[in-house]
C-alpha cells in the first residue's frame, strides 16, 4: 500500500517537472517583448483610466506614446512635471502650452422656463427623451440632472445654486468626460487663464431666445462693437469668444443687456461705465467741433487774404 502511494507521488512529481519545463520553454518561445520604457511611462501616468486622452486607458496611452501615435502630453490629467519626465524618457521635448479646463456654456438653470416638471431618473440623456427634447422650453439649455457630475472622476464639477453645473478650476484635469456625458454639448475646454464667458448656447433669434430663458443671449452685437481686440463675434444668433484674442478686459460684460456674459457686471459697474463712455463721447464731440471751428476760421482767413 505504501509503495503504491510513493509510486503515485513519484509519478505526480515527474509529471509536474515535465509540465513545468514545457511551460517554461513555452513562456520563452511565446514571450511578448515589452518595451523597457513602458513601465517608466506608466509610473508617470495617473492610472485614472479616465479616457480623456482618447485611449482606452493609461496602458493604451503609454503604448501609443511609445509607438509615436500620441504626443508625450496626450494625458490631460498628468502634471507638467510628469509630462516633462515622459518627454525625457522618450528623448523628445515637451510642448509648452497653457493648462485648459472644462466650462459649461449655460447660465439658464432656474431662469429657464419649463414645459413640465420632470420627476424621473436624474439623467440628462434620459430626461431629454421625455416630452420631446426634455422638460425645458429651451432646446439648448442645461438640463441640470448631474450626468456630468457623475462622469467626473476628480470631484471637479458640482451643480450650482442656480441649477447649472460649475467647474472647480483647481480640481479639473480637462479629461472632458463631463463633456462626453452632456447630451447637449454644453461643456467645452477653455484656457484656465480666461475669465470671460458667454453663458449661452441658444441659437434662436433674440425674441425667441428670451421667451424661453431670462438669461439668454439675444445676439444684439453690442459686445462685438465694444471689444477692442476683435475677440467676440455673433455666430448663429449667439455671441462666441475667440480665446486666442480675448484679453480678459471684461468690457463686453458691461454692455450686455441680458447679463449673458460672465462675470456679470453689477448695476453700479454698468452705470459707471456708461458715464465714462458718455464723457468720452462728449470730449470727442467737443474736440471735433473745435477742430471744425478752427478749420472754418482758417478757411475764412485764407479767403480774406485772397480777396
Amino acid at each position: 500500500m505504501m509503495m503504491n502511494v510513493l509510486a503515485a507521488l513519484l509519478v505526480l512529481g515527474i509529471l509536474g517537472l515535465v509540465f513545468g519545463t514545457i511551460l517554461a520553454i513555452a513562456s520563452k518561445v511565446f514571450e511578448v517583448k515589452t518595451d523597457p520604457r513602458f513601465p517608466e511611462i506608466m509610473d508617470c501616468l495617473p492610472g485614472a483610466n479616465c479616457g480623456g486622452c482618447g485611449y482606452a486607458g493609461c496602458s493604451s496611452a503609454a503604448n501609443a506614446i511609445i509607438d509615436g501615435k500620441a504626443p508625450v502630453s496626450c494625458c490631460p490629467v498628468a502634471s507638467a512635471e510628469a509630462v516633462a519626465k515622459i518627454a525625457e524618457i522618450m528623448g523628445v521635448e515637451a510642448a509648452a502650452g497653457e493648462r485648459e479646463i472644462a466650462h459649461v456654456i449655460c447660465n439658464g438653470g432656474t431662469a429657464a422656463k419649463k414645459k413640465f416638471e420632470y420627476i424621473g431618473v436624474q439623467d440628462c440623456l434620459g430626461a431629454m427623451k421625455v416630452g420631446g427634447n426634455g422638460p425645458l422650453e429651451c432646446a439648448y439649455g442645461c438640463l441640470g440632472m448631474g450626468s456630468c457630475v457623475k462622469a467626473c472622476g476628480f470631484d471637479a464639477i458640482k451643480i450650482g445654486d442656480n441649477g447649472v453645473p460649475v467647474v472647480d478650476p483647481d480640481k479639473c484635469t480637462d479629461c472632458m468626460q463631463c463633456a462626453v456625458a452632456c447630451p447637449r454639448d454644453l461643456i467645452v475646454s477653455v484656457p484656465v487663464s480666461k475669465k470671460v464667458f458667454v453663458e449661452c448656447a441658444n441659437k434662436q433669434k433674440g425674441a425667441a431666445a428670451t421667451k424661453v430663458c431670462a438669461n439668454a443671449c439675444i445676439g444684439c452685437g453690442l459686445c462685438v462693437k465694444e471689444c477692442k481686440f476683435d475677440a467676440i463675434k455673433v455666430v448663429d444668433n449667439v455671441a462666441v469668444i475667440d480665446y486666442a484674442k480675448c484679453k480678459n478686459c471684461k468690457l463686453c460684460t458691461k454692455v450686455c443687456p441680458k447679463d449673458a456674459i460672465s462675470p456679470i457686471a453689477t448695476k453700479e459697474e454698468k452705470e459707471k461705465y456708461k458715464a465714462i463712455k458718455k464723457a468720452q463721447a462728449e470730449k470727442a464731440k467737443a474736440a471735433a467741433e473745435a477742430k471744425a471751428a478752427e478749420a472754418a476760421k482758417a478757411s475764412a482767413e485764407e479767403t480774406k487774404e485772397n480777396a
